[in-house]
């Protein structure tokens, strides 16, 4: 009897040992997370574990919060720093991140789901020995978001470990302990391992406020067009050096990708380093696969540079070697906006036949029908061909059916000023107020006074002087807007008002000769000559070439 007590006995001490035999290889894969804020200070302390043997790893998210640097200490001790996020949930407090390190221990990710009255183990964190695993049972597992777990556990824990793996019998992660409200109970918590592991980034996780507080870097998401939105958006967010970086980690994982080798060399023209840039655009086309848009955006780029910053350009960038980069896009893939581009360059070197040509060919286009039309007119324009231009125009306007959309706006408004300058008056208001119908709410003064210099041209003088009014009403510090009011008023004989605001302008300044001589005007209109050439006099001192012309008229 004795004896079967004692082989019974040995049993229950052998199973647990048993069970717990990978504990020891699997420790090495714990660690203890810690991070830090800017100025240097730890804000948190947790655990960890390694999930690839690249450094990919899991631990609680919130730790991370605020957090601007992070570093684990692994099993044996050793600093390893955090190099960035590459997935996070903050409602289920999770997150994997990588850590630069040449070669981890990974535990393994359980396949399926531990069932309720399962023998689970708790994996400590351990320095340099074999830790003591936790003995717990799955109370407790419940199924959320695509088919994941969230486990209660029978187990007697403490907040130090808080972060560590839950184990299930084979050896295998089936769990991060998640923080508990009551820490004397003997119950715990932990999310899937799996859930964790699968998180990442997306396109638009750059816009998540949460990640934005955390300096660490972020990693870039799998997918490549994902990762390329993530990059574009982060453009217009990030600081520079993070940016550069976030670049760095675009090449090195899409090194086939054309756009990281361009985004590299916006940022080196950003620093006015151009035989940089040349050498990343030059590294796209001998990487990238897609070569056509890589030549393109190389030619692009020395277009807008030579055009706008032209004092710190190379001798190799010049708009024929811009056109022949673009030509080579062209070449290997004959897509419309190459030849728009081609236009585009020669425009700029005043080649004007050749690039209204290739306008006209690119109105067969749908898509680009529009556009088309109105650059072949501004070519046209630079012909001192006025007619072609303004029937070009109309072709860009009739590609808009009425009502129009918001599209045909610009159009419209080029179509209108073109009108004015063929002294088309009232063509040109009919223009105009289709566009104030479109832009409602984005029209300014200067609309205003456009539009009331049409509307004077066509006798239309009740709308013209509401809109003279109008744009003096938005922008009442600006004497042009003013002078014309009193220039109007003056010509449709309401001789008092253009009085009160000629005195108005030179209230605004009285350094300004146009008050002067509007209000010499109206007041020798009003048979107040002596005043009025006093007005007129004064406007000549201030350098008004009309005023002379107007003192000899009244001084007879």
């Amino acid at each position: 009897m004795k004896r079967i007590s004692l082989i019974f006995l040995l049993c229950c001490i052998i199973w647990p040992a048993h069970a717990q035999s990978w504990a020891k290889k699997a420790a090495n894969a714990v660690f203890t997370l810690k991070t830090f804020s800017e100025d240097g200070n730890l804000l948190a302390s947790s655990n960890g574990f390694f999930i690839g043997e690249q450094g990919e790893a899991l631990s609680c998210f919130a730790p991370f919060k605020n957090a601007a640097r992070a570093v684990v200490i692994d099993a044996q001790g050793k600093e390893l720093p955090v190099e960035c996020l590459s997935g996070i949930n903050e409602m289920y407090d999770v997150a994997k991140f990588q850590v630069v390190a040449k070669k981890t221990t990974a535990l393994s990710i359980a396949s399926q789901t531990t069932a309720n009255g399962s023998t689970v183990w708790l994996l400590p964190y351990s320095v340099k020995k074999a830790p003591t695993c936790i003995q717990g049972t799955v109370s407790k597992a419940e199924t959320f978001g695509n088919n994941d777990t969230y486990y209660t556990l029978t187990m007697t824990l403490n907040e130090q470990q808080v972060g560590c793996p839950v184990m299930n019998d084979q050896g295998e992660a089936i769990g991060i302990l998640q923080p508990s409200a009551n820490q004397k109970a003997a119950e715990g918590y932990a999310v899937s391992a799996r859930f964790a592991a699968n998180l990442q980034m997306n396109g638009l996780s750059i816009n998540d406020p949460t990640l934005q507080n955390i300096k660490i870097a972020k990693d870039l998401p799998d997918n490549l067009n994902d990762a390329t939105l993530a990059l574009f958006l982060s453009a217009s967010t990030m600081e520079a050096e993070a940016y550069a970086q976030l670049i760095e980690r675009y090449i090195q994982k899409f090194p086939q990708s054309t756009d990281g080798y361009v985004y590299r060399a916006r940022t080196k023209i950003a620093k006015n380093d151009v035989a940089g840039a040349d050498e990343d655009f030059k590294l796209a086309i001998k990487m990238g696969t897609n070569k056509d848009d890589a030549h393109f955006q190389y030619a692009q780029t020395m277009l807008s540079h030579l055009l706008y910053n032209n004092s710190q350009a190379i001798d190799s960038w010049t708009l024929d070697a811009a056109l022949k980069e673009s030509e080579e896009a062209y070449t290997i893939n004959p897509q419309p906006v190459y030849r728009q581009q081609q236009a585009q360059i020669l425009y700029a070197q005043k080649k004007f036949d050749a690039a209204y040509n290739i306008y006209m060919e690119l109105t067969k286009n749908d898509i680009m029908k529009a556009e088309a039309y109105y650059a072949a007119a501004e070519c046209k324009v630079q012909l001192n061909d006025s007619q072609a231009a303004l029937a070009l125009m109309d072709s860009a306007v009739n590609t808009f059916t009425k009502p129009y959309i918001k599209t045909a706006a610009p159009y419209l408004l080029t179509r209108a000023q073109m009108l004015y300058d063929a002294k088309k008056y009232r063509p040109a208001v009919n223009d105009f107020n289709e566009y104030e119908t479109l832009m409602a709410a984005q029209l300014n003064a200067h609309f205003y006074f456009l539009r009331e210099q049409a509307e004077f041209g066509g006798h239309l003088y009740q709308q013209a002087l509401d809109d003279i009014k109008k744009a003096v009403e938005m922008a009442p510090d600006e004497l042009v807007y003013r002078a014309e009011k009193a220039n109007l008023e003056l010509r449709i004989g309401m001789t008092d008002e253009a009085i009160e605001t000629a005195k108005g302008c030179i209230s605004k300044d009285s350094e300004a000769s146009d008050g002067y001589l509007f209000l010499g005007l109206a007041l020798c209109v009003k048979g107040q000559k002596t005043e009025g050439l006093q007005n007129l006099q004064k406007a000549k001192e201030l350098g008004n070439s009309q005023a002379q012309s107007f003192i000899e008229k009244y001084s007879k």
